[in-house]
C-alpha cells in the first residue's frame, strides 16, 4: 500500500483548467454587491471552477469535477488540508490520479460497501459517483467530509446515493411518484443558510456581501451534481427570507462564467438557483469540517453515515 502511494504522489498529473485571474468569487461579490434589492449574500472563498470537457468526461464527469473546485478550496483556505491531501502535492490532480486516489481509499477500507458496488475499480472508467465517494476519497486523507441527505422519509434508510448506479436507480424510479412540495425544499434551503452563516456568527454590519470560512458543498441529486459556493437571502415586509443557492456547475464553461460576471449580464441565471429550481425528490450535500482526525477517529470514518432531513 505504501509503495502505491510513493508511486502515485509521484505519477499524478495536475489537472488542467481555465484559471479566472480576478477570482470566480472576487467577481461573483463584485456583481452580488452592486444589487440595489435589499439582500444578504454569504460566499465560501478561494474556489476554482473546473469544468467538464468534450474531449475528456462530458455527459459522466461531473462528480469528479466537483472533487475538484471543493480540493481547490482546501488547499488555499486551509493548511491543515495542505498538507495531507494528495500526498502533499499542493495542486488539484486531474480525474485519473483522482480515480487512482478513490481505489486506494477503498483498499484501506473506506467505504466498503460503496467500493463493492463499484466492483473496486473505476480508474480510466466513465462511472458516475456521487457524495459517498467524494466523502471516501477525502476521509482517506484524514479530513471530516460530512454527508447531508434531503428527502422523502422512506428514502432514510439508504445513505449516499451515488449520481447513477442500479441499487439507487430502483429506488428512484420508486420515489419518482412521490411529489415534493415546494415549500418543503424550504428544508434544504434553511440548512444551505445555516450552514454558510454558521446560525448567525456572520456579521453583516454595513455590508451585504461577506466572505466566510466555510467550505463550498458538493450538491447531488438524480443525474448530476453542481458546488455551491453561497447562498443569498432577501429580505421582504412579511418577514420571509427566499434564498437563492449560489452554484457552480460543471457543465458550464469557465470562460462563459469570468464573461458574465465581469459584465455583469446573464450572471445571475447561471448562478443563482431559487427553491423553485428544485424539482428532485432527493438532494446531498457534502461539505468537510475543519481539522485533521485522530487515528482513532479515522476507524469511524471509513463507515460512511449521514445526517438525514426529511423533505
Amino acid at each position: 500500500m505504501d509503495e502505491k502511494i510513493s508511486c502515485l504522489i509521484g505519477l499524478q498529473t495536475r489537472s488542467n483548467f481555465y484559471k479566472v485571474e480576478a477570482g470566480l468569487i472576487a467577481l461573483l461579490r463584485n456583481c452580488l454587491e452592486s444589487e440595489t434589492e435589499n439582500s444578504k449574500s454569504i460566499l465560501s472563498c478561494c474556489i476554482d471552477h473546473f469544468q467538464s470537457l468534450n474531449s475528456e468526461d462530458a455527459g459522466w464527469g461531473c462528480g469528479w469535477r466537483n472533487i475538484q473546485m471543493l480540493s481547490s478550496h482546501l488547499l488555499a483556505q486551509r493548511p491543515e488540508a495542505r498538507e495531507v491531501l494528495f500526498g502533499g502535492s499542493g495542486f488539484v490532480p486531474d480525474i485519473l490520479s483522482l480515480q487512482r486516489w478513490l481505489e486506494i481509499a477503498w483498499e484501506k477500507g473506506f467505504d466498503a460497501p460503496g467500493a463493492a458496488q463499484l466492483d473496486h475499480a473505476v480508474y480510466g472508467s466513465k462511472k458516475w459517483i456521487g457524495t459517498t465517494e467524494c466523502s471516501a476519497l477525502l476521509r482517506s486523507f484524514a479530513l471530516r467530509a460530512r454527508i447531508v441527505d434531503f428527502g422523502p422519509k422512506e428514502s432514510q434508510s439508504v445513505v449516499g446515493i451515488s449520481v447513477d448506479n442500479t441499487v439507487d436507480k430502483t429506488r428512484n424510479d420508486k420515489m419518482a411518484n412521490s411529489k415534493v412540495k415546494s415549500e418543503a425544499y424550504q428544508v434544504l434551503m434553511d440548512f444551505v443558510w445555516n450552514y454558510f452563516s454558521d446560525e448567525n456568527s456572520i456579521q453583516f454590519g454595513q455590508q451585504h456581501v461577506v466572505i466566510c470560512e466555510k467550505t463550498p458543498l458538493y450538491f447531488q441529486h438524480d443525474g448530476h451534481s453542481r458546488t455551491i459556493v453561497g447562498v443569498q437571502a432577501k429580505h421582504q415586509q412579511n418577514g420571509i427570507l427566499p434564498y437563492n443557492l449560489l452554484v457552480l456547475d460543471p457543465a458550464h464553461s469557465t470562460a462563459t462564467l469570468e464573461r458574465s460576471l465581469k459584465q455583469k449580464i446573464g450572471w445571475q441565471k447561471l448562478i443563482k438557483k431559487d427553491r423553485n429550481t428544485l424539482k428532485k425528490p432527493q438532494y446531498q450535500l457534502c461539505y468537510v469540517d475543519p481539522g485533521i482526525a485522530s487515528e482513532e477517529e479515522m476507524e469511524d470514518l471509513k463507515t460512511i453515515d449521514s445526517i438525514f432531513l426529511e423533505l
